[in-house]
């Protein structure tokens, strides 16, 4: 029977593999993200049920559910060294002279190689993170930032929550027939690669963090760079990050395997480590010549706009491993390949006027109002400074002629300031010491780069809060616009989210512009939402750091907004996805008072939010360990710390990193630390890894 298990595990892990390749290598899916999702929530029933067939390359354990302290140091096997820059056609053709002329003539392998007998490959410059996977026997090991080239940081707990990035490398001889040498993985192969943000998790990355009143981030290379470099995994999980294989760094095999192990080029070796499971940019092209390199280079300058990651140039590398060995380094940077930077696309225009905005969080942005101009296919009006530090930095002043592109193609941005053409009597904008909308005193964040107002009764707050409330991605009420908000709260008719469903028609029609029939569809309208799904009502609620997708995860989770207004700060810290910053925001916002009276206003005016279809009884719940608090200690035999927590909690249980009297055992593997003697001083009951497994089991 434990057979049949196990082989129906396998059998899962390697269907689930093998849909990761056709999606994210081949671009070619065979099923529904339903059906995958099937599959995977299969593969995790079983491995819940059987925790000691759980391997640490299954699918299911990509995320980390416990943070990191700091990044460990890596040292490259093979530097990552850097690339010389050129920006136009006769650089270009500079570089490829600089090529023929140290490879003309030079003998290669006991023949004389004439100049012209070299070729290219040409491959976008993908705007990310460049990262080393190292992999050991087809398995992934480590994972590292390029740092200075010769160490970078240890980043492999959150590299492997990218689904795009295998765990374990695949068999080749399942995707064509090779020689048996040519059928394996080689034994350690470290692949060089960018990891980036496609466009559109970007801008869905930026639009839950403005939900959450949170900064966003400038262009998705940071966006990518700042998720890998989070000590916490389950929020790297949630930043949908991909990558593109586009070299190798240290290989080795067997000295009793025969042959070579990928290729003797580059643009095979690519085809090679796409066998084996990477995904590899399709857009890929040899070229014969440095003419055709340029045409391909000029090509992609307008065709770049249409993908949905940011590219900003193109890499240009000699073909064959052999002419690159001749060719070599120089101290920083190979003297084989070379990048291609498209020029950013900009505009020049004036700052009519600058305008201080205030967020729902009561952060104050300063924002640079423009001569409309035409910029990356649209018309910009209005381009964010994004803090005063960055105001001071570029000093820009109203009637300045100003230089603006759009930061990865996306967010327009001030990045120059022509001084020269500044007017006469231009003066300095001053930073605000009160918030521009209610007067009251502002203050910087500390340790940080925001100014806000510090008056939660703020009237440009609790519109900006309104609007949130209302927007489609929240409670959805339709006809319920920025401007009738305006007059709501200028009025008074509204002071808190209760007040919306307390309005009377004829208030609405004494209203500015407000006719009979449009005030009948707001009304309408808000009566509609009180039943919107409770996840809506949470995220609207503008918890800080919840937007709406935890806002789903907490309504799942907890199934009633009592349930959830009533949880411990240590019981949200434990779902998974919902780390301590937002579990101790979510904690706070229910233990204050004013919050807890608007919610029963809206309770009491007939908000009555549809609870989540109900799931099958949850394990902690029911589990063996259900309702017990374990404390873990020492190292165990048949668990990591990671799995034995999760065990515990897959059996109702909760884990605890401190021992007082509300514990109800301490498990006690080799080398145990103080937490042992704590126990003992309690007297909370002691026990070992033979005795937890048949509490479990």
């Amino acid at each position: 029977m434990a057979e049949d298990v196990k082989k129906r595990i396998e059998r899962l892990r390697s269907e689930i593999r093998k849909h990761d390749y056709l999606y994210y290598v081949l671009n070619q899916p065979e099923i529904s993200d339903r059906q995958y999702d099937k599959l995977f929530a299969g593969l995790k029933t079983l491995e819940q049920a059987n925790p000691r067939l759980i391997t640490a390359d299954s699918p299911t354990q990509r995320v980390s559910q416990r943070p990191l302290e700091g990044f460990a140091s890596v040292r490259h096997a093979v530097p990552m060294l850097s690339m010389d820059n050129t920006y136009n056609a006769e650089e270009l053709r500079a570089f490829d002279e600089r090529v023929r002329r140290q490879l003309g003539g030079l003998p290669l392998r006991g023949l004389p190689l004439r100049g012209e007998d070299y070729d290219y490959v040409v491959e976008l410059k993908i705007d990310g993170l460049a990262i080393s996977l190292r992999y050991e026997g087809g398995a992934l090991v480590t994972a590292a930032t390029r740092g200075d080239g010769e160490v970078g940081d240890d980043v492999t707990a959150n590299v492997r929550t990218i689904k795009a990035i295998p765990l374990v490398l695949r068999d080749p001889s399942l995707v064509a027939r090779r020689p048996s040498h040519e059928s394996r993985a080689p034994d350690v192969l470290e692949v060089r690669g960018e990891v980036y943000m496609p466009t559109t998790a970007f801008v869905e990355l930026n639009r839950l963090r403005t939900e959450a009143g949170e900064p966003v981030f400038a262009n998705p290379r940071n966006a990518a760079a700042g998720s890998l470099k989070l000590l916490d995994a389950r929020i790297t999980a949630t930043r949908n990050l991909s990558f593109f294989a586009y070299s190798i760094g240290e290989l080795s095999v067997r000295m009793d395997s025969p042959g070579e192990p990928l290729a003797e080029n580059h643009y095979r070796t690519l085809h090679r480590l796409k066998e084996l499971g990477l995904p590899v940019n399709p857009n890929i092209k040899k070229a014969k010549d440095i003419n055709e390199v340029i045409n391909i280079c000029l090509g992609w300058s307008e065709k770049r706009l249409k993908l949905d990651y940011i590219i900003d140039g193109m890499v240009i590398k000699i073909n064959r491993f052999d002419q690159r060995e001749i060719l070599g380094a120089t101290g920083r940077a190979p003297r084989w390949c070379i990048s291609y930077k498209f020029p950013a696309e900009q505009a020049e225009t004036t700052v009519e006027s600058i305008d201080v905005q205030v967020g729902k969080s009561g952060i104050l942005t300063p924002v640079a109002n423009l001569t409309p101009v035409q910029l990356a296919g649209t018309t910009v009006k209005r381009a964010s400074l994004h803090n005063f530090n960055e105001l001071n930095r570029l000093d820009v002043r109203c009637g300045d002629t100003v230089v603006v592109e759009k930061a990865g193609e996306i967010i327009p941005q001030v990045v120059e300031v022509k001084k020269q053409l500044r007017p006469a009597g231009a003066v300095r904008f001053k930073i605000p010491r009160r918030c521009p909308n209610c007067g009251s005193a502002v203050a910087k964040d500390q340790d940080g780069v925001y100014i806000r107002c510090l008056n939660r009764g703020c009237l440009g707050q609790l519109k900006e809060r309104f609007k949130y409330f209302a927007g489609r991605d929240q409670m959805d009420i339709e006809n319920l616009g920025a401007a009738l908000i305006e007059q709501l709260v200028d009025t008074g008719l509204v002071k808190n989210f209760a007040d919306l469903y307390k309005l009377q028609k004829a208030q609405l029609i004494e209203l500015e512009r407000m006719a009979e029939k449009s005030a009948g569809n707001v009304i309408e309208a808000i009566d509609k939402s009180k039943t919107q799904p409770l996840w809506r009502l949470i995220a609207a609620l503008g918890i800080p750091h919840i937007g709406g997708q935890s806002a789903q995860i907490l309504a799942e989770h907890f199934g009633s907004l009592e349930a959830l207004m009533t949880a411990q700060e240590q019981a949200l810290e434990g779902i998974d996805q919902i780390g301590p910053t937002m579990a101790k925001s979510v904690y706070e916002y229910f233990r204050n008072e004013k919050n807890i009276a608007v919610i029963n206003e809206l309770l009491a005016a007939g908000v009555k939010p549809k609870q989540p279809k109900a799931k099958r009884t949850d394990s902690s719940a029911t589990g063996k360990l259900a309702g017990k608090t374990i404390v873990v200690t020492g190292t165990l035999e048949n668990f990591t710390r990671q799995r034995v927590e999760q065990a515990i909690r897959q059996a109702g249980g909760k884990t605890s990193s401190s021992v007082s009297k509300k514990t109800d055992f301490v498990l006690a593997g080799e080398e145990p630390g103080s937490k042992l003697d704590k126990a003992r001083e309690l007297g909370v009951k002691v026990i070992n890894e033979k005795e937890f497994l048949e509490m479990i089991s």
